[in-house]
């Protein structure tokens, strides 16, 4: 038997062993490799102590520990009675006496409710027109022969440096005549040139063959961005709109200076109001006055209901954080 044939029956019978479902020449069975098994090791990287593995296991439950004991903390107070309130002094760490009575008041009707309702409609549509706009405009400029590409990109690129300032913005939407709109919430933060950016370096690395490809068979731009590019997009798009989402479910300072009608007002107004003015919300004024409700547990479960919906969603969209972001900043 030759060198070549030894060699190639070694690599083999590497393959076999290390593929899942497969048998080696003594017949034991290869043992398949965990999902949650830590990624292959590179030969240069020597493998780590004890101390190390033990001091990154500190660090991570530290850092852990620090961002979820404030969180407990908001939950546990919004669930706690008005006397679990006042005996704590104030914010409560050991749950007692739960209770749902805050989220039972503030989801029954009145102002928070429909507030949440006005902040999950405009997080919706504005993700969906934000997203609709930015990948139009990143996949044109990802084509470098279109018409005025390269003015249309300096144009934008000069947006990330000079604004126009708050006062002409007012103007212009009070021009349009969309003060005390729920466009308001939309419009003046619907695209962001950063996110657009993002998106055309990532359309540009996308094989160029397979663009070409679709044309020669008679696809359209817009049917090659929904078939091939989009599909192939998945990781930066998923990220880019969970970016415009949380940026609509935060935003109170447009509503604060293009709305006057308070029933307009999304959920992040009003929770500044209940907790920096301390202003209870319409209906809940008299269940504080009555002692039914304690003031500090229904600003904690507003804070609660205003966390909820980016603490759902974020681990869904974590996996694809560092492709969608790292392979789409590699190329300007």
């Amino acid at each position: 038997m030759s060198a070549t044939d030894t060699a190639t029956d070694a690599s083999t019978d590497t393959d076999a062993a290390t593929r899942p479902g497969t048998h080696t020449r003594a017949g034991k069975p290869a043992r398949p490799r965990s999902r949650w098994a830590a990624p292959p090791r590179p030969v240069w990287e020597e493998a780590p102590t004890r101390t190390g593995l033990a001091g990154k296991a500190i660090a991570l439950t530290a850092a852990c520990l620090v961002i979820l004991f404030p969180l407990w903390i908001v939950i546990v107070t919004s669930l706690s009675s008005r006397q679990t309130i006042q005996a704590a002094g104030g914010l409560v760490l050991v749950p007692r006496d739960i209770t749902f009575v805050a989220y039972q008041e503030l989801l029954g009707g009145g102002q928070v409710q429909r507030a949440a309702l006005v902040s999950l409609g405009v997080t919706l549509v504005g993700t969906l027109f934000s997203m609709a706009v930015s990948v139009l405009c990143a996949y044109g400029l990802s084509r470098t022969g279109s018409l005025g590409h390269r003015w249309i990109l300096m144009t934008l690129l000069a947006t990330l440096f000079f604004g126009a300032g708050l006062i002409p913005t007012y103007l212009l939407v009070q021009a349009l005549g969309l003060t005390d709109t729920y466009l308001a919430l939309i419009l003046p933060s619907a695209v962001s040139v950063f996110n657009i950016l993002v998106l055309r370096s990532f359309f540009m690395n996308i094989s160029q063959e397979l663009v070409d490809s679709a044309r020669i068979d008679g696809a359209g731009d817009l049917r090659i961005l929904w078939r091939i590019v989009m599909p192939l997009s998945r990781a930066v798009i998923a990220v880019i709109a969970l970016f415009y989402a949380v940026g609509y479910w935060s935003a109170w300072f447009n509503a604060s200076i293009y709305l006057t009608d308070q029933s307009m007002m999304p959920l992040q107004n009003v929770m500044i109001q209940l907790v920096q003015k301390q202003q209870p919300p319409t209906g809940l004024g008299q269940q504080i006055k009555t002692g039914r409700l304690s003031p500090l547990s229904v600003q904690m479960a507003v804070m609660v209901m205003a966390l909820l919906p980016v603490a759902i969603a974020s681990p869904f969209v974590q996996k694809h954080f560092r492709k969608g972001m790292l392979t789409g900043a590699v190329k300007g």
